[in-house]
């Protein structure tokens, strides 16, 4: 697939206020320094589509990126920042929970862990609740580049036995500075677009 446009479409707090034209949506979630926003913006290669930031935790609302007049890209707020009150934290679990629960157009979650650590509880809680509801999902392992590939096998059957990945569910190692698997990602998200209802 290619990306011929996008296009930020504003943020939103809550579902009542997200786009209403039936497109398909596809969420990237991940924890909030897991690098989400140089996902997005080499996904999309797009430089700054979605601001990058050295402060964790900067998403705060539901952005949702027009993609090919076709789709939406959409990016929640990052899951367990410390920094965050334990009411701001409330808040962002309840506004990502309701979205995912009450979302007709979700297709697809776009799971980001940090390819160089274990999966967070955090991460754990966020795989085990789309199981839960049967919500399709892709994990992808950020950060590749920064494993030397001897290790990267080894780091992949990690992340797979922390969380219990279920067989069906898809894993992508990614790297969003050399773009490593970048088409693959592409691929798998058309396969979720293009299916019909």
């Amino acid at each position: 697939m290619n990306i011929n446009s996008v296009e930020f479409r504003g943020s939103f707090v809550h579902t009542t206020q997200c786009p209403e034209d039936n497109l398909p949506e596809i969420l990237v979630a991940g924890r909030s320094n897991v690098g989400k926003s140089s996902f997005i913006n080499s996904l999309l290669n797009r430089k700054n589509i979605a601001h990058t930031s050295g402060k964790p935790g900067k998403t705060q609302t539901l952005n949702f990126y027009y993609v090919n007049e076709d789709f939406y890209l959409v990016d929640v707020p990052g899951y367990g920042y410390a920094a965050v009150s334990k009411t701001e934290k409330e808040k962002f679990g309840e506004m990502i929970e309701e979205y995912l629960l009450n979302r007709p157009n979700l297709r697809l979650v776009i799971l980001l862990v940090d390819f160089r650590h274990k999966p967070s509880k955090d991460d754990m809680l966020m795989y085990n609740f789309l199981k839960s509801y049967a919500i399709p999902c892709l994990i992808v392992g950020t950060k590749q580049d920064k494993i030397p590939k001897t290790q990267q096998s080894k780091h992949e059957k990690e992340i797979k036995s922390v969380l219990a990945m279920h067989p069906d569910d898809l894993f992508m190692t990614y790297s969003s500075v050399l773009k490593t698997n970048r088409e693959q990602v592409l691929e798998i998200i058309k396969a979720y677009t293009d299916k019909e209802e």
